[in-house]
């Protein structure tokens, strides 16, 4: 049991970037376009917030303030928010209005990845839940506020009907 946790909370994300990817690839040169504009400005607001939260918001690891030895090695930082959780969220929702199917997976993976952080004593639960809640803001922040608003300027539309020669 503890191979596999060890496993997936440690290398899990790996494996929904390769799922990701797939799916990206599957979309259409257009839809790509698309997904690329937002999940790069999704991501990054995502890290920006992090970045911000973080500060005010200090949980020391388990490890630390548990007297309990993790089973994978860690540094005693600051474990708000995960950056696991943290980056599988955002790539999750970033997918998620392109592809529900994937997204679900994704989502599934990225539950598996933060339950396994918290299992081999690196994350309080708060640390998964904070990562998450930090991409949700974000995407739907992007989805409905800023994505309206480059969809309505020229060099976008330009980027759109440029024809193939």
């Amino acid at each position: 049991m503890n191979n596999i946790a060890i496993f997936t909370a440690v290398y899990m994300y790996l494996v929904g970037l390769v799922i990701a990817t797939v799916c990206f690839l599957r979309q259409s040169r257009e839809r790509q376009k698309h997904l690329f504009f937002y999940g790069f400005i999704s991501g990054s607001i995502t890290f920006i917030l992090s970045r911000l939260a973080s500060p005010f918001y200090y949980d020391p690891r388990p490890f630390v303030v548990g007297h309990l030895v993790p089973l994978i090695p860690h540094a005693a930082d600051n474990g708000f928010p995960s950056d696991h959780v943290l980056l599988m969220s955002a790539v999750t929702l970033a997918l998620l209005p392109y592809s529900r199917k994937a997204a679900s997976v994704l989502g599934f993976i990225t539950v598996l990845i933060g339950i396994a952080r918290v299992y081999v004593g690196v994350h309080h639960t708060i640390d998964i839940v904070g990562a998450m809640l930090i991409s949700a803001i974000s995407a739907v922040f992007v989805l409905k506020f800023i994505m309206p608003k480059i969809a309505q300027a020229v060099w976008y539309k330009r980027l759109f009907t440029q024809k193939r020669q």
